[in-house]
């Protein structure tokens, strides 16, 4: 039986697209650089806000350049990382039906530690128990260190574990951990991309996800 619901965090709890956006295209533009599209940042992310830049960045840019629009997304984004970022609909409802019926509940994502807190904490309070985020001597995902280190926080068991999220990072992730994924579509990946990546099930709503945990 499910008693423990590990969340990736951007498109999967909260909509992290425009300010990841912002962030990305003023380090462009600072730096003399075409700014991305919505779209294009959309594709770009999931991995990690280091290959974030090295994909938004022109090819052939060089090393130092790009090390530079790295640490200028940075120091915006840690100011900036919740001006347009919001949880998606259903979502405080599912955590709080969560933590109204016992259920333990983190956040593993590849996102800085401080800004994976900052925003967890801004949209969810203290309803999700963890936040493991990218941080030192800490693998990032698809690697399963994270899952393995909330489930160490919660005193949770993997058989009674599943992993929520929204991108093909994310059902790697789950499986590497040895535990179930719940794909879900409203993030930056879609069905298929799950589907093919592994995911165990599949959400269209944060009723079907509510649906699926309370099922298992």
């Amino acid at each position: 039986m499910i008693d423990t619901i590990l969340f990736d965090l951007d498109g999967t709890l909260t909509d992290t697209l425009e300010d990841l956006t912002d962030s990305v295209n003023f380090a462009l533009t600072k730096n003399g650089l075409s700014p991305r599209s919505t779209g294009e940042v959309r594709s770009f992310v999931g991995n990690g806000i280091k290959k974030l830049i090295d994909l938004s960045v022109p090819q052939g840019t060089d090393e130092a350049k790009t090390a530079k629009c790295l640490e200028d997304f940075k120091s915006h984004y840690a100011v900036h990382c919740n001006d347009k970022t919001k949880p998606y609909p259903g979502i405080p409802e599912i955590i709080d039906f969560l933590s109204d019926n016992g259920y333990k509940t983190a956040v593993v994502t590849n996102k800085i530690q401080s800004s994976a807190l900052n925003i967890v904490k801004t949209h969810f309070g203290k309803r999700i128990e963890t936040v493991i985020g990218n941080r030192d001597n800490l693998n990032r995902k698809p690697s399963p260190d994270g899952v393995f280190l909330a489930l160490k926080e919660l005193n949770s068991n993997p058989e009674n574990a599943v992993f929520v999220g929204d991108s093909d990072i994310d059902c790697i992730t789950a499986k590497n951990a040895g535990i179930k994924c719940i794909g879900v579509t409203w993030g930056f990946r879609s069905e298929e991309v799950l589907r093919q990546s592994g995911a165990d099930y599949i959400a269209h709503s944060a009723e079907e996800l509510e649906k699926t945990i309370t099922l298992n």
